[in-house]
């Protein structure tokens, strides 16, 4: 990757990570402390896999975001691991939720399944050969569902689609950051933008289109 990428780490409505600590869903670090030590640090554990970072590569083709709000920033260093969708879609859970709102209030419940075996052929050491094999969300859509179907699991329901419209870069280690934005619908993001001197943004998508020919 080079330093002309850009990633972006969404947030929760007070514009901080979440981690758990047993049952208990507990704030981790705020867009405030990223900005301050230009450091995003690991805060989820799920699926079985040791504590990471995940974020999304803004990319013609992946513009969606896990949640509306959050940080955009550029690094130098390489992901641990990519994959082209939502882990979700590789694990076992018998029901797969859309919308983080459903399921924030029990992540200790939602994230103890399993990933299912052979889940490695869609893990990536970087962006870019994750492209040649899955170039967009379509195709990601169709070889997860083929993946799902030949190792006994439901194929996903059309409504389950945006889980395959953004990426998953994972770090394992803190990650060291040159803020670049803040996105997010809502006032309070642009407040916070303009009190960090940061620009802002309605989502990674608008962000986007400023940069896309630069």
């Amino acid at each position: 990757m080079t330093k002309s990428n850009y990633f972006c780490k969404s947030t929760e409505e007070d514009f901080s990570t979440k981690t758990l600590k047993g049952k208990n869903k507990v704030t981790f670090q705020t867009i405030e402390d990223m900005v301050k030590t230009k450091t995003i640090k690991p805060n989820t554990k799920s699926f079985g896999k040791q504590m990471r970072l995940s974020c999304t590569f803004l990319n013609k083709n992946y513009l969606k975001t896990y949640r509306p709000q959050g940080i955009i920033f550029k690094t130098n260093q390489k992901p641990h691991e990519v994959y082209p969708f939502d882990l979700v879609l590789l694990s076992n859970a018998k029901k797969i939720i859309v919308h983080y709102y459903r399921i924030k209030n029990n992540l200790h419940l939602y994230y103890n399944h399993h990933l299912i075996p052979g889940f490695e052929k869609f893990v990536f050491k970087d962006f870019e050969s994750m492209l040649k094999t899955i170039s967009s969300p379509k195709d990601g859509w169709k070889k997860v569902n083929a993946f799902r179907k030949k190792n006994g699991f439901g194929v996903l329901q059309k409504q389950k689609y945006r889980l395959v419209e953004y990426n998953e870069i994972v770090f394992q280690k803190p990650v060291k950051i040159i803020p670049i934005a803040i996105f997010g619908y809502r006032k309070e993001s642009k407040e916070l933008a303009k009190k960090l001197g940061l620009k802002h943004y309605i989502s990674a998508k608008a962000f986007y289109e400023t940069i896309r020919n630069v």
